[in-house]
C-alpha cells in the first residue's frame, strides 16, 4: 500500500436518517466506515421526521468523525480534504454535516468538497469496482429518487427518465405502512415476497408501454390499498406475502423493461444500480436475468455501499479534489440538487 497519508479524504454524510463518516485513501481504499442508523428512532412514525433526524445528527456526528479517524489510524493533519453531502436531502440534516465540514476545512486549511448525493451513489459502484469505466447507464433508486441516466464519460450525465410522482422507496414505505409491516418498507417487502406469489394479483404496470423512460408508482400504490380494502370488506382472507410479491413484481417489471431498453438505445455494455433500493434482491435478479445474453454486464455495490454512506462521499470527493472541483466555505446546502452534466457542486 502506498503512503497512507498521500490521499486521505474524510467523508461526511447526513442527508437523511443515517449519520455516516468515513476515511478513504485515494479513490478506492476504504480505511474506515461508520454508519449510525436512525431507523429505530423513526420507526414508530412510519417514516423520517426531519426535526428528529437533525437532532440525532447533531448528537452522533462528532463521535462518528472521531471514530472514523481512529479506525483509519489517521490524524487530522493527514487529511487532504473533507468531502460532505451538499444535497439533495433534508435541509436541516444536510446543514449539520455541511457546517461541520466547513469548520474542519477552515481550521485545518484543507479543501472543502461539496458532493452531490445522487452522483455519489453512482460512484459507489466505482468504489466497489475500480475497473469499471463509462460509458454506461445508471439507475439511481432510493427512498426519495428514481432516476435513469446515461453516463457517457466520468461525471457527465444525460437524464433519460425519472419518476413523475412517488419514488420507488417511497412507494415501498407507503405500502408497507398500510399493510402494517413497519418501516423501512423495502427490506421487509423484499423478504416477504420470497414467500409469496408474484402473479397472485394483477396490479397495474404504469407507463410500461408509453415509449418513455419515466416511472409512475402513485397509481400502483393506490391500487394495492384499494385491493386490500375491498378484499377485507368482502371478508376475504388476505395473504400479505402474495400482496407484497405482486406489488414488487409490478414495480420491478417496469424498471427492468426501461433499464434494458435504455441500455440498448444508448448502446452501452454496462449498467449500474445505485441507491438504497439497489439492495433489492428481486430487482437485482430480474435485471441480471434480462441483461444476460445481451452482452450487458450489471454492477451493484455491496449492501453497506447501497445505503447512504460516507465512503462513497469521500471517494467521489477524492476524484473532485484531483479534478480541482473544490468549493468555497460559503456554499449552501440544497434540498433539491439535480444530477446535471459536469461538475455536481457548481
Amino acid at each position: 500500500m502506498s503512503d497512507r497519508r498521500d490521499g486521505l479524504i474524510l467523508g461526511i454524510e447526513t442527508s437523511c436518517d443515517e449519520t455516516s463518516t468515513a476515511v478513504v485513501n485515494g479513490e478506492d481504499e476504504v480505511l474506515s466506515l461508520i454508519i449510525s442508523s436512525q431507523v429505530d428512532l423513526h420507526a414508530s412514525y412510519g417514516g423520517v421526521v426531519p426535526e428528529l433526524a437533525s437532532r440525532a445528527h447533531l448528537e452522533a456526528l462528532l463521535p462518528a468523525i472521531e471514530e472514523a479517524m481512529r479506525r483509519a489510524g489517521a490524524g487530522y493533519g493527514d487529511l487532504r480534504g473533507v468531502a460532505v453531502t451538499r444535497g439533495p436531502g433534508l435541509i436541516g440534516a444536510l446543514l449539520v454535516g455541511l457546517t461541520a465540514a466547513k469548520a474542519m476545512a477552515f481550521v485545518l486549511d484543507i479543501p472543502l468538497l461539496a458532493v452531490n448525493h445522487l452522483e455519489a451513489h453512482i460512484y459507489a459502484n466505482f468504489l466497489q469496482f475500480p475497473e469499471l469505466e463509462p460509458p454506461l447507464v445508471a439507475f439511481v433508486v432510493s427512498g426519495g429518487h428514481t432516476l435513469l441516466v446515461h453516463m457517457p464519460a466520468h461525471r457527465t450525465y444525460s437524464g433519460l427518465g425519472e419518476t413523475v410522482d412517488d419514488a420507488a422507496g417511497e412507494a415501498y414505505d407507503k405500502v408497507a405502512r398500510f399493510l402494517g409491516l413497519g418501516y423501512p418498507g423495502g427490506p421487509v417487502i423484499d423478504r416477504l415476497s420470497r414467500r409469496g406469489d408474484p402473479e397472485a394479483v394483477a396490479f397495474p404496470r404504469a407507463m410500461l408501454r408509453d415509449g418513455s423512460f419515466n416511472f409512475s408508482l402513485s397509481g400502483l400504490k393506490t391500487a394495492v390499498i384499494n385491493y386490500v380494502r375491498k378484499s377485507r370488506e368482502r371478508g376475504e382472507e388476505i395473504r400479505v406475502e402474495d400482496i407484497a410479491a405482486s406489488f414488487q413484481a409490478a414495480v420491478v417489471d417496469v424498471q427492468v423493461d426501461k433499464i434494458t431498453r435504455a441500455a440498448r438505445d444508448m448502446e452501452v455494455s454496462r449498467v449500474v444500480l445505485a441507491g438504497g433500493v439497489a439492495a433489492n434482491t428481486y430487482l437485482r435478479e430480474k435485471l441480471e436475468e434480462a441483461l444476460e445474453g445481451k452482452g450487458i454486464k450489471l454492477y451493484y455495490p455491496t449492501l453497506d455501499l447501497c445505503a447512504d454512506n460516507a465512503a462513497m462521499i469521500a471517494s467521489l470527493g477524492w476524484r473532485m479534489l484531483r479534478d480541482g472541483d473544490t468549493s468555497s466555505l460559503d456554499i449552501d446546502a440544497a434540498a433539491v440538487l439535480p444530477l446535471s452534466q459536469g461538475r455536481a457542486s457548481s
